[in-house]
């Protein structure tokens, strides 16, 4: 393949779409002169050979470029290129006849991939399924993970749920959980609640057909914390009868209550905010409070677990995951066997507030997740400092003002604009925020 730059004399045949599935071409001789750049598009030359092109199927409108999944797609099958100055020709694949210098064209209508959107100049699952019309997805798994603490919202689960291959995501997306209902506003279903997803590509058990989610239990009571809202009447709760108030939350109370076999309606996969740099010698710094591990432990799996893709990651990942009490430490035996399986390459600190004191906290005294970093704050300035470290947050909305107050002080003492600086990250794209 290779542009053309002098004139060409072709002879077009015209392709009129007839169906969703098929285009036929109609030949129609055109005296024309085209002056074809490296920017407008690609010749491709070939003897006596014409392409007819096809509206793609809906397996062709899956993306296969996903990471942990065993077939890629090849670029070579997709436009050979385009004519410049002419509009009906956009989408036309070509074939240039050498004996005579004629090529003949044929267009098919554009049509625009659903399910897929470009990030960086790759195709990811986008959106496949919508609230309205959403995928019946099965619950396989679904574990409580946490003992039980002074706080009514103690609980959290894992859940695997089953989607058999038909709503692939790659690692760092979300996907929403429409649950029964009804919710605040009396409607049902409720509605779509998203939630990162905690399972790499492959899923949990490798196959590519499942999705795991890490869901806390949202429960408010007067008296125990924040509660400004109520769903339950007045002495009906079974666990807390005496309250005046207690909120349930609708749809994490729905996935915390699934039962094996369970229908759940799932929508998505969307987001692109949390993704991991492609380049395998990335550093990555993840900053997490309670269930916003999810996205890590998608991130972890994919660098340090799956057999699709251990071993290509030559950087170093350093999490921090800020709890209330050492029984809501998620993920723990797991984070810690993959530290002992790959001691250069992954660190994992944790600060446990309710039980851990911290004096450089003036506010209350407790160990938060950028106090726990300020045991690092040398080490890990020089990691921030690197243009090849991401930076991850997720999960209390608080923490981005942590960040600040870690490295602050280190950046002006080097005569850094700390909001300049944060600038570069994000325009670095290395600077990575889902909180709430």
């Amino acid at each position: 393949h290779g542009s053309r730059s002098q004139s060409t004399s072709v002879d077009f045949a015209v392709c009129s779409s007839q169906s969703a599935m098929s285009t036929t071409c109609e030949s129609s001789t055109v005296k024309m002169v085209v002056a074809a750049s490296a920017t407008a598009g690609l010749l491709a030359v070939s003897s006596q050979q014409s392409f007819v092109s096809v509206a793609p199927t809906q397996a062709q409108r899956v993306p296969t470029l996903l990471r942990g999944s065993a077939g890629q797609e090849n670029p070579s099958n997709l436009s050979l290129g385009t004519v410049a100055g002419s509009a009906a020709l956009a989408m036309g694949a070509v074939a240039a006849a050498t004996s005579r210098r004629q090529a003949t064209v044929c267009r098919a209508a554009a049509v625009k991939k659903k399910g897929v959107r470009v990030v960086e100049g790759k195709e990811i699952p986008w959106n496949l399924f919508g609230p309205k019309a959403p995928y019946k997805g099965e619950c396989l798994i679904k574990d409580t993970v946490t003992d039980r603490t002074p706080l009514p919202n103690w609980e959290t689960c894992h859940v695997v749920m089953k989607h058999d291959g038909n709503m692939p995501y790659i690692e760092g997306q979300s996907i929403g959980v429409i649950a029964p209902g009804p919710d605040k506003k009396g409607e049902s279903p409720a509605k779509l609640r998203l939630y990162s997803i905690a399972s790499s590509a492959p899923g949990d058990d490798e196959t590519g057909k499942t999705v795991s989610l890490i869901v806390k239990r949202v429960l408010e009571v007067e008296g125990m914390g924040w509660c400004n809202h109520s769903n339950v009447e007045p002495g009906t709760d079974k666990e807390y009868p005496d309250a005046k108030m207690v909120y349930r939350g609708v749809c994490s109370s729905h996935i915390c209550d699934l039962k094996v076999g369970d229908d759940v309606l799932l929508t998505g996969p969307t987001g692109a905010e949390m993704l991991l740099p492609e380049d395998p010698e990335s550093n990555v710094i993840m900053m997490a409070t309670g269930t916003g591990i999810a996205p890590f432990r998608s991130h972890l799996r994919h660098l340090f677990h799956d057999k699709v893709s251990k071993g290509k990651f030559k950087g170093l990942a350093w999490m921090f995951l800020g709890v209330p009490y050492a029984a809501s430490l998620l993920y723990d035996e797991e984070w810690k066997e993959m530290q002992a399986a790959n001691p250069d390459q992954f660190r994992y600190d944790y600060a446990i507030s309710n039980e851990e004191k911290c004096d450089i906290n003036k506010i209350n005294g407790e160990m938060w997740v950028q106090h726990k970093m300020m045991m690092f704050k040398e080490e890990l300035w020089a990691l921030v400092k690197d243009p090849k470290t991401h930076i991850y947050m997720c999960g209390l909305k608080g923490m981005e003002s942590g960040f600040a107050e870690c490295f602050q002080d280190l950046a002006e003492k080097e005569g850094l604009v700390w909001t300049e600086f944060t600038k570069s990250l994000k325009k670095g794209k290395r600077y990575h925020v889902e909180v709430y």
